[in-house]
């Protein structure tokens, strides 16, 4: 005797053994014995063998009319032994009666379980959805099909190209779009990125990695709606001094003025007036929760993208000839040994006379200038900036005083030794840049006079005023870090905590509320402190652990690590390109970890072969390889040593390198889609 039994819903036919009250004893045709259920339990037979019965009745299944067998069905439930007697014969075979269980078994949609081995017919109009849905199913394979097929061929189909940057990086891996990139790129063996590269998708690097950006962090672009900056309702008092701002030549959100008092008196004081959108932007107004969006500008070489509009900035920005709304803060020193008196902090209006632009003036206000070792240039006339001399001179003697009490704390000096990089596109539309521009890369030596004056006037604001919120008990958004132990980071809170890297006992960014927003929110902080003291705990918008606080901390740091991976991403793609524009094919470079090179003289890292066994801070020839202008990848192979005969020992070139090791390595091009990955299965038509 013979058994066909369901074995957790598959159908397995096998000799009886045995049998008790509840169970059965079985034997497969592979020997292998099993204890069943009795219940489990289908169908018993003498004929044909158990390895005959499955194939035969699987043969037969295939032949059968779905259709047919639901119009035979009775419309009560049924068993599959009445339903194969209905389509067969009244004499059905054993073959006939396993073929009708496999035919119902296999078609849900048509017939519902009832329990083992018996079965319901589905209602028509539930038949008929489920029949649509199975048709549409096959459309799309076809589809996928067809689509897969035209990648292959090299050919990008428009529907795919449409939702190219959905299918890399957020994609839906049951849309069809999806599919026929992983199902085209297991049939060519190639990786999505180059299939769909050589299919057309990808026709402009440069567009490549804007689109990328646009669609992760602006996916709704980066237009504006309509937005009119508020009036300042405050009566604000005139200060009684010339300020002027110090940026490059492409600012347009001036953020941050100095003045100078006093000289000659034996007290000088140091006006930091930042520019005051918190005197008319209210939290959660119209303008603030387009900068709340935003959180930040994001820059790249040739264009930006502004936090605020236009109108906006152009409202507060501190532009020169105009007496400009300002927080102010006023720092008084000894003007021989430059102990620091006293502090204070004004809302006011402030005359804005000069604009300067260090791009323009770097090379002519230096520090031989400033000393009096140096006669003024044509340009400094040219500029009327020969009055503005013993300003400088004192401002940049500060500033030199100021940074070496801050290395005091530090424990080290900062180090200068690597310029600040600059790129300028030439030959394009004057727009938005495409990627076809010339770009020209120049240098800026990192703590230049102009530069270190800005610096040090910035620092001091920001950690005299994270300081006095701690002082009146309001909250604020400070960036600190522990130590500069190897691996400690900075950290954005609302706690008052030190910032070794920096040297002071708190830090909060306050100066640049035109272009990052948590220099906004701080903003807002210490003008409630300006105009409530001790008691601006109460009044201030933002109060002790503020749950609104910490998600613009969480905000913030997600969008700013974005936006800076984009620019450094950016300034790579330009330094590839001035690669390949100048036909640079060898440079010198020095090692600096583990295979890893720092070009001389462009902000280029990238690993070289050939530099194994060598020190840290060998100074090398290097050849360069193929550049991809999409992963941003480019390596090199060491072809000579160099600093065996320049008399530099690589110890000396590895503590010149020493910080920011990283800076400039491409960031790995990471793809969600996945071909090897198991597609996910989806759930039959019922």
């Amino acid at each position: 005797m013979h058994i066909l039994f369901d074995e957790a819903g598959k159908l397995m036919p096998g000799r009886l053994l045995s049998e008790a009250e509840s169970s059965l004893q079985v034997e497969l045709d592979s020997g292998k014995r099993l204890k069943v259920k009795a219940a489990n339990a289908l169908l018993r037979f003498e004929k044909p063998d158990p390895a005959q019965l499955m194939p035969a009745a699987n043969a037969l299944s295939a032949d059968m009319e779905l259709e047919l067998a639901y119009e035979f069905a009775p419309d009560d439930e049924f068993g599959f032994a009445d339903l194969a007697r209905e389509y067969f014969s009244a004499q059905a075979s054993t073959e006939q009666l396993v073929a009708t269980l496999v035919c119902l078994q296999g078609a849900p949609h048509y017939f519902r379980r009832a329990g083992k081995g018996r079965y319901k017919k589905a209602p028509p109009e539930i038949l008929a959805q489920a029949l649509a849905a199975i048709e549409k199913k096959k459309q799309v394979q076809a589809q996928i099909e067809a689509w897969a097929a035209e990648l292959a061929e090299g050919q990008c189909p428009q529907p795919v190209r449409d939702q190219l940057y959905k299918i890399l990086f957020k994609p839906d891996k049951n849309a069809p779009e999806y599919k026929a990139v992983v199902e085209a790129a297991r049939s060519t063996h190639l990786n999505p990125l180059a299939l769909l590269e050589r299919a057309g998708a990808i026709t402009s690097a440069y567009q490549f990695h804007w689109q990328r950006f646009l669609f992760d962090q602006f996916p709704k672009g980066t237009g504006f709606p309509a937005l009119q900056a508020p009036m300042i309702a405050d009566e604000l008092p005139l200060a009684s001094v010339q300020a002027f701002s110090i940026d490059d030549s492409h600012t347009t959100e001036i953020d941050d003025a100095l003045s100078l008092q006093g000289l000659g008196s034996g007290t000088v004081t140091l006006g930091i007036h930042i520019a005051a959108p918190g005197l008319a932007v209210l939290p959660d107004s119209a303008i603030d929760q387009v900068a709340r969006q935003r959180l930040s500008t994001v820059y790249m070489p040739g264009h930006k993208i502004t936090m605020l509009p236009d109108a906006v900035v152009q409202a507060y920005t501190l532009m020169a000839g105009r007496d400009c709304p300002a927080v102010s803060l006023y720092v008084s020193f000894d003007e021989t040994t430059l102990a620091l008196r006293d502090s204070r902090t004004a809302l006011e209006r402030v005359p804005i006379t000069h604009n300067l632009r260090h791009d323009q003036l770097d090379t002519v206000i230096t520090e031989d200038w400033l000393t009096g070792e140096a006669p003024a240039g044509a340009a400094i006339a040219e500029a009327h900036l020969d009055a503005l001399q013993p300003t400088l001179a004192f401002i940049f003697r500060l500033a030199r005083h100021l940074k070496a009490q801050r290395e005091v704390v530090r424990g080290k000096p900062e180090n200068f030794n690597r310029p600040d990089y600059t790129f300028r596109l030439q030959g394009g539309s004057g727009g938005e840049p495409d990627g076809s521009e010339t770009v020209v890369i120049g240098t800026r030596q990192r703590g230049a006079p102009l530069d270190l004056m800005v610096a040090e006037a910035m620092i001091l604001a920001n950690s005299t005023w994270g300081n006095w919120l701690a002082d009146c008990g309001v909250p604020g958004i400070y960036r600190s870090q522990a130590s500069l132990a190897p691996g400690v980071k900075v950290r954005m809170g609302t706690k008052a905590q030190p910032h070794a890297g920096i040297g002071v006992p708190s830090y909060a960014w306050s100066t640049s509320p035109l272009r990052r927003y948590v220099d906004m929110v701080n903003q807002w902080q210490i003008i409630a402190c300006a105009r409530h003291g001790k008691t601006a705990a109460l009044a201030a918008p933002f109060k002790p652990k503020d749950a609104n606080l910490f998600a613009v901390i969480s905000g913030f740091d997600a969008a700013y690590t974005a936006y800076n991976g984009f620019q450094n991403g950016m300034e790579r793609f330009w330094t590839l390109k001035h690669v390949q524009q100048a036909g640079i094919t060898e440079l010198t470079a020095t090692l600096f970890k583990d295979n890893l090179v720092r070009a001389d003289t462009l902000p280029l890292v990238l690993p070289v072969m050939g530099a194994e066994g060598l020190p840290r801070g060998a100074h090398l020839r290097v050849r360069l390889g193929a550049i991809d202008e999409i992963t941003l990848e480019v390596s090199g192979t060491v072809i000579e040593r160099l600093d065996l005969t320049e008399g530099v020992t690589p110890e000396a070139a590895a503590e010149d390198g020493e910080d920011g090791d990283d800076d400039g390595l491409a960031a790995p091009l990471s793809l969600a889609i996945d071909v090897d990955e198991v597609p996910p299965a989806e759930p039959a038509a019922s």
